[in-house]
């Protein structure tokens, strides 16, 4: 794969989700505000807007669930592929909702992102983009101030073996630990028809989930998109990564995540208008 091919991609972007930490909101959470208005959770440009904004150029694929005609009539402005996810069993699953959009793609380089990170700028893209010229598979990571519950990435030299779970990390030795540096922002790239041979793998490797539902705990089957790192490596397909700053990556899942984005937002625009 050449740096002239890696201009443009097919892009997923994962926008199935209610976001039930968003306490008081029930929309889709990657229709929330940028620029707040009366409220955190009322205002102008939402979020996904601005994610696909600064997407590389090249088809674009949404997957939606909760809200999706919402989601339809916030985007309608951009040419989109709408892929319904019946289930929200979790990104893997989203991805495999994904597939046929995938397998038919005309791009070799994909990029799979979220909905709710909107502040990846269109050169951090690139640049993980760039990363297909070596690696099958790249992604967004950075070095958190507090590693809180995120999966983190286990590494030999420059690659990526696995992303560990927070519930499995914590029971490493702390020598083992503090060879943790980096987590996982949950952006990746992939050469397409790398990631297409791959597609069974996941989908044959289902984990089997507690969740509270309808004030019942009930098991459900999700898929992880983490899995297709140590799949592929485990293959001995060399997984690349790309240092961002942790600001640029944070997902909104809380309402002190949305204010925090929607105030970096704001300095963004602020400083870029001064210049």
């Amino acid at each position: 794969m050449t740096d002239s091919q890696t201009l443009e991609a097919v892009s997923i972007v994962f926008a199935a989700g209610r976001g039930t930490r968003m306490l008081g909101y029930a929309g889709n959470k990657t229709l929330l505000p940028l620029i707040p208005g009366k409220s955190a959770y009322e205002g102008d440009h939402p979020l996904l807007l601005e994610v696909l904004m600064n997407l590389p150029p090249g088809p674009v694929g949404i997957v939606v669930n909760h809200c999706a005609e919402d989601v339809e009539r916030a985007a309608k402005d951009f040419d989109l592929t709408y892929i319904p996810q019946p289930t929200t069993n979790g990104t893997g699953g989203a991805l495999l909702a994904a597939r046929r959009f995938v397998e038919n793609a005309t791009r070799e380089a994909v990029i799979i992102t979220m909905g709710d990170v909107p502040l990846i700028c269109r050169a951090t893209y690139a640049g993980l983009l760039r990363m297909l010229d070596r690696d099958k598979l790249a992604l967004l990571a950075f070095e958190p101030r507090d590693r809180a519950q995120y999966g983190m990435l286990e590494m030999e030299r420059e690659r990526v073996l696995r992303i560990v779970e927070w519930k499995y990390w914590q029971t490493f030795s702390p020598e083992r630990q503090a060879g943790l540096r980096f987590c996982n922002a949950g952006v990746y790239a992939a050469q397409r028809s790398v990631l297409v041979d791959y597609l069974d793998r996941l989908a044959a490797k289902p984990h089997h989930v507690r969740k509270q539902q309808g004030g019942e705990w009930v098991t459900i089957k999700e898929y992880f998109l983490t899995d297709l790192v140590e799949l592929m490596s485990s293959d001995g397909l060399p997984v690349g990564w790309v240092p961002v700053p942790e600001e640029e990556v944070t997902g909104v899942d809380t309402p002190e995540a949305l204010q925090a984005v929607q105030k970096r937002y704001l300095e963004k625009k602020e400083y870029h208008a001064s210049l």
